[in-house]
């Protein structure tokens, strides 16, 4: 007999409320699963973690919590083994605890995997054949019962996804795909690293609470996260990194005391003065009121699904505006209108600063005036080139450095190192740093051609909390100081800066209608 189900908790405090420790399998033996003796793991030509030392039991879930680029994701990828160790042991005690049976989720996983739908996008121009990757496959090429597919679908709110390729799906359903991919083979344990990054408001308790029922039916996670508040109920251990080392492991509320909480979040520096002017600096005020975006009667559509129908909006200079809506409402569509990467813009009315796109002007011309950062560009920037040089690729707007820099585009890049607390790590590899790292280099990279529309599609996802209190501050700061006109979105109510005047709404469509009403226009409105 089964008693009554519970409401799915509409925020990640409710689904904690909703905890009770008993309903966990407390009759399990605690016995070992996996020990690291004194390890010291291995990232490239970088040593982390010196001297680690860690034991995981039967019925325990941990997660893992530090700083941007202090080897959180690395310590996971050791437990799957996926991450070398130069010093010490790691044992396995029992086969459950083998790779095999150890599901992983990442975003370095999902930048596999769209780079390997990019190669076969390449392959499909060439050859003629070939049909994208969707959802519903990239699902059902797991080993998997079908049953538990079928109930992954309803969990994760999946089955609208189906059929649709995965190259049209948003960064948020994107991750939520690789869940339930990652769930079907049954692991005794499941990697989840940063889980809720990309996940609009809605989507973030509904996964908790999806979590926490796995945790009970036996699956044991190992969550790496950003944010102490999204240690979900059922974590029952908690690893702190601090420092570059251990600071403490062990049952969670021993570990996450208020006073290291408070220590862990960090304060960002005082961040130097900018004094990067626009090229436009000089212009009379009364001619920076002018349109830098214009979009008319905006219709999109992949295949049967329309994302937009009858869109109409307009972004002035000197105009800051927010972007919301849930994850797959349209808003990484809607910028790659702006951007150019989405060649639908050549069937609609788009007018960039004040030219019509399609009527002349190269891609190149447009470019040089906007700056991007998306999670969809960190996941295309995989070349192998140092930090300093990504930074120095955005005033060519290049994926990887093929022009000479000058002294005076140098000298910018430094700066723009130095005010995102970047300088230390200008030598690393690109792909060698954490993915926050990657997100503050590509910051930097936006901004050293001070851009006349800046765009931001989730620029503190991956960032720990002293990061993010740096960016925000940033962002404060080039909206209220600077000429350049924000875009900007963020699924975070308390990541909204002040500088933000004006909002776009957007709804979710229902991806299996095929003729719905327009999108709601533009509403514009102070925010709260």
């Amino acid at each position: 007999m089964t008693g009554p189900t519970r409401p799915t908790p509409r925020t990640l405090s409710e689904a904690r409320e909703d905890y009770n420790p008993l309903d966990f399998c407390l009759h399990r033996k605690n016995r070992l699963l996996i020990t690291l003796e004194r390890v010291t793991l291995r990232l490239g030509d970088r040593m982390l973690l010196p001297g680690t030392s860690w034991e995981i039991r039967t019925g325990e879930n941990w997660a893992i919590l530090g700083p941007n680029g202090s080897g959180k994701s690395a310590l996971a990828r050791a437990i799957q083994g996926d991450c070398p160790h130069v010093r010490g042991k790691l044992i396995r005690h029992d086969p459950e605890a083998e790779g095999k049976r150890i599901g992983y989720v990442s975003f370095e996983l999902q930048e596999e995997i769209l780079a390997r739908e990019e190669l076969r996008e390449d392959e499909r121009f060439f050859s003629g054949r070939g049909h994208e990757l969707t959802s519903e496959e990239l699902l059902r090429g797991k080993d998997g019962d079908p049953a538990a597919l079928d109930r992954l679908l309803d969990i994760l709110d999946l089955r609208p996804l189906l059929g649709h390729s995965i190259r049209t799906l948003s960064n948020g359903e994107n991750r939520k795909l690789l869940i339930a991919r990652a769930l079907l083979p049954a692991p005794k344990i499941l990697i989840l690293d940063d889980p809720f990054a990309g996940l609009d408001a809605g989507s973030r308790p509904s996964l908790a609470a999806a979590v926490t029922k796995l945790m009970q039916e036996g699956t044991q996670i190992i969550l790496v996260a950003q944010r102490p508040e999204e240690v979900i109920p059922g974590i029952s251990h908690v690893l702190l990194i601090q420092n570059g080392r251990v600071a403490a492991a062990g049952i969670r509320e021993e570990v996450l005391t208020p006073a290291r909480i408070r220590r862990f979040a960090g304060k960002a520096k005082a961040l130097p003065e900018i004094r990067l002017p626009l090229p436009d600096a000089g212009k009379a005020p009364e001619t920076r009121t002018d349109p830098l975006v214009e979009m008319t009667n905006i219709h999109v559509a992949y295949g049967e699904y329309v994302v937009f129908n009858g869109l109409n909006w307009t972004v002035r200079r000197g105009e800051n505006w927010a972007v919301v809506g849930p994850n797959g409402s349209g808003k990484t569509t809607l910028l790659s209108l702006i951007t150019g990467d989405n060649l639908q813009v050549y069937a609609n009315e788009v007018y960039l600063f004040g030219k019509r796109r399609g009527e002349g002007e190269s891609i190149w011309d447009i470019r040089r005036r906007i700056g991007v950062v998306s999670p969809e560009l960190q996941l295309r920037y995989r070349k192998p080139v140092r930090v300093r040089d990504v930074v120095l690729s955005g005033f060519f707007d290049s994926i990887g450095l093929y022009r000479r820099p000058d002294r005076e585009q140098e000298a910018i890049a430094d700066r723009w190192l130095e005010i995102l607390g970047m300088a230390d790590r200008a030598d690393r590899f690109f792909t060698r740093t954490s993915y926050g790292e990657k997100r503050l280099a590509l910051i930097a990279r936006a901004m050293v051609k001070s851009p006349e529309l800046l765009i931001l599609d989730e620029p503190c996802q991956g960032l720990d909390g002293a990061n993010r209190e740096r960016v925000l501050a940033l962002m404060k700061e080039i909206g209220e100081r600077t000429e350049t006109g924000l875009i900007y979105i963020t699924h975070h109510e308390e990541e909204m800066i002040p500088c933000i005047g004006h909002i776009l709404k957007l709804e979710k469509r229902e991806r299996t209608v095929t003729n719905a009403d327009p999108v709601p226009e533009e509403e514009s409105e102070e925010p709260s």
